[in-house]
């Protein structure tokens, strides 16, 4: 197989949300494939190793996960098996994970081998606009995608289910989309099809009047600034220009 017909999707379960502080305890993986007949699929390639972070797993996230501190004795550590999986022998043309952005903070270059990432989360927001929310789960019942096993998609919070099921969405989003566009999307923010919070939650961009929606083109989020600038640019017609409260805004 050539190294630019599979993606391999990541998921990983960690002691915490900031490395070096906190580390991985667990990853799973499950490749997508691009077939003889030009269609993405799930393959053979798959699985899950518990890792060794060096350090307790606090309970705030054995909460999360159920993965405890006995389970990981004389697991790996995270540089001793990162490269195996994140760099397999046949190669890949991406790593891909929901919200990847979390993924890479441990999946460094180093490790990975500067693979590109997609990121199905930025990829549901582009091609899924209507769906209510846009976790892996809530799409994964929103969408019922085609032969995802349910049982095997369980425990949620558990690395290899949580990437057999983004996997789903992912084989589905470049069976739509493609492979470029995807990797496209994903070094870009996030494009939210709706206001995502405050007192005009829910509304989508083109309902809201000029004067409002500028005010989002400098908010501090860097998702919502990037979709109110589009919805801007989609109703001038011309590239957003950040005037000089904008531009010191995000210097802030």
């Amino acid at each position: 197989m050539k190294p630019t017909t599979r993606v391999r999707v990541i998921d990983l379960e960690t002691t915490g949300s900031n490395p070096p502080a906190h580390a991985v305890c667990e990853i799973g993986w499950q490749d997508v494939v691009l077939g003889d007949d030009g269609r993405w699929s799930l393959d053979a390639g798959h699985g899950a190793s518990f890792v060794d972070p060096g350090r307790s797993i606090p309970p705030v996230t054995m909460a999360v996960h159920h993965i405890m501190d006995e389970d990981v004795a004389g697991a790996p550590f995270w540089p001793e098996i990162a490269p195996s999986i994140l760099r397999p022998e046949k190669g890949v043309a991406a790593l891909a994970a929901h919200r990847a952005s979390f993924e890479q903070r441990f999946c460094t270059p180093k490790l990975s081998g500067g693979a590109p990432w997609i990121c199905t989360w930025k990829c549901a927001l582009r091609l899924w606009p209507d769906s209510p929310s846009f976790s892996n789960q809530v799409l994964r019942y929103w969408r019922m995608p085609e032969g995802l096993d349910h049982a095997r998609g369980l425990p949620v919070h558990r690395a290899f289910p949580d990437a057999y099921v983004t996997a789903h969405h992912l084989r589905d989003q470049l069976n739509e989309a493609g492979l470029d566009q995807l990797l496209a999307w994903s070094a870009e923010p996030g494009l939210l099809p709706r206001v995502p919070y405050g007192a005009d939650r829910g509304s989508y961009w083109h309902e809201l009047d000029d004067n409002l929606l500028k005010r989002y083109t400098s908010d501090r989020n860097e998702d919502v600034r990037f979709s109110a600038r589009k919805e801007v640019e989609r109703r001038s017609g011309d590239a957003f220009e950040p005037d000089d409260g904008a531009a010191q805004g995000e210097l802030l």
